[in-house]
């Protein structure tokens, strides 16, 4: 039943003066409010507009990959040594590296497409993060924190920036896992509703059969839906105009109109059919292994060229214990042609030089064998690289031991990259507060160094 209030406002809005005196108070209320989605000054020059993150869950072999290390090959059977994990045995790995490129970075045959694009990258070496477990290593990867809810990185982005345009979503994650935190890896914490990530798809599933929820109405024609949608935010902006504060409210007002406005425009965004023959060879869609991930980079890049500002994408299956051979191949091929083809298509376009994109999972694999033939967790050293959006390309920077089992050199900490991505994109990471609880909050918490030496 409606309240009594309620039947009221219908009541008197239905002979027309009722509907007079609430649309007077929504007006002045909408006039002391602001678009929490307008764009937003940096804080200083940015070298980034937005970010495409490519994620892969399960930790990616760094020793595999993009960190070739010539004394694990001679070491192979080896004890690792005193200390560490006994009775372990170092495993050499079972691809070849090419240094390819002007800059020479040694990349292994795993990812023969990306190599071609070895000038762009730049391969941190020397990453580490605080637990060897999924669940905590992805969260803190995302968050900043492996312990509480915090906002993801998306969601700061958003914060900090706001859109570029209003109808669409700024923050859009496709194929998001379900497990490992779940959606507080997309998620706004503390932060207003209206930067959390928009989900599209899930991890495991087909991108073909994605779409965003609810997205149409098939009962009610637009004009009908802006009648009913006025309706309730006249209801909204009144309650908001009596408490004065409501976040709550104010999260339902912005949602209600985003969702409305995205009606027009994301189903366009998301048709790949738009795109040419030509172009969804470059990215592999429809080749067997790689379809679904090379349908996330291709829908990555429409959104980011439609004014999107942070988009993740995410590829499962990188957890090898066993089978290295055959599952780390499968990974690397699923994935390899389509970032090949996304970094190809976003220079071509122009992109590339103003996008940030970035590729690595929660952390890396062991230097010895588990199992005979698989790898083991390790997160005191392994690889992520980014391309594009103000970072040096064709730079390897920082390093692990010489069998690939820690960071000794240009150590990077979670909070590090946190603090280097948001300075790419003309954020300083000590200023993105938010107040909640009593304190000012941040991305970084109380730590985080910006690592200047891969800036360009």
């Amino acid at each position: 039943m409606l309240s009594f209030s309620r039947r009221m406002f219908l009541q008197t809005t239905a002979s027309g003066f009722g509907y007079l005196a609430f649309a007077g108070l929504a007006t002045q209320a909408a006039e002391r409010a602001t678009n929490p989605l307008s764009p937003k000054p940096t804080h200083f020059p940015a070298r980034a507009k937005r970010v495409i993150f490519l994620c892969m869950e399960g930790g990616p072999s760094h020793v595999d990959t993009f960190d070739y290390k010539p004394r694990l090959a001679k070491d192979d059977g080896r004890p690792i040594g005193k200390g560490r994990v006994p009775f372990a045995k170092l495993l050499a790995s079972p691809w070849k590296f090419k240094q390819h490129g002007s800059s020479g970075l040694w990349i292994s045959e795993l990812f023969p497409e990306v190599a071609k694009q070895a000038d762009q990258l730049c391969l941190l070496h020397g990453m580490h993060t605080d637990l060897p477990n999924h669940p905590q290593a992805f969260q803190q990867m995302h968050t900043g924190s492996f312990q509480f809810r915090r906002p993801s990185l998306g969601a700061w982005t958003l914060y900090g920036l706001g859109t570029e345009n209003d109808q669409l979503p700024g923050f859009v994650t496709i194929s998001p896992p379900n497990q490992n935190g779940g959606p507080v890896n997309y998620g706004s914490a503390f932060l207003p509703a209206i930067y959390q990530g928009t989900r599209i798809g899930s991890i495991g599933r087909s991108l073909r059969e994605a779409s965003v929820s609810n997205l149409k109405n098939p009962r009610s024609s637009t004009k009908a839906q802006r009648a009913q949608l006025d309706l309730l935010q006249a209801m909204n902006r009144a309650a908001l105009e009596r408490d004065r504060v409501n976040p709550a409210i104010e999260g339902v007002i912005e949602s209600y109109e985003l969702a409305f406005r995205m009606q027009g425009e994301l189903p366009e965004v998301l048709n790949l059919d738009k795109e040419s023959a030509t172009t969804r060879k470059l990215y592999g869609v429809g080749e067997d292994g790689m379809d679904n991930f090379a349908r996330q980079c291709l829908m990555a890049r429409r959104l980011v060229e439609a004014g999107v500002r942070f988009v993740e994408i995410c590829q499962g299956g990188w957890d090898h214990h066993r089978n290295l051979q055959e599952t780390l191949t499968r990974s690397a091929r699923s994935v390899d042609r389509p970032i090949a083809g996304l970094l190809t298509d976003l220079k071509s376009r122009g992109l590339l030089d103003d996008t940030l994109v970035i590729w690595g999972g929660e952390f890396g694999r062991t230097p010895y064998a588990q199992l005979s033939d698989g790898r083991d967790h390790n997160n005191k050293g392994y690889t992520l690289w980014m391309a594009g959006g103000g970072v040096k390309g064709g730079l390897s920077y920082g390093k692990t031991d010489d069998h690939g089992y820690e960071a000794v050199d240009g150590k990077i900490h979670i909070h590090d990259w946190h603090a280097t991505i948001l300075h790419l994109l003309g954020l300083d990471h000590e200023k993105l507060t938010f107040r909640h609880a009593g304190r000012d909050f941040r991305l970084t918490d109380v730590k985080g160094h910006v690592v200047r030496e891969i800036l360009a």
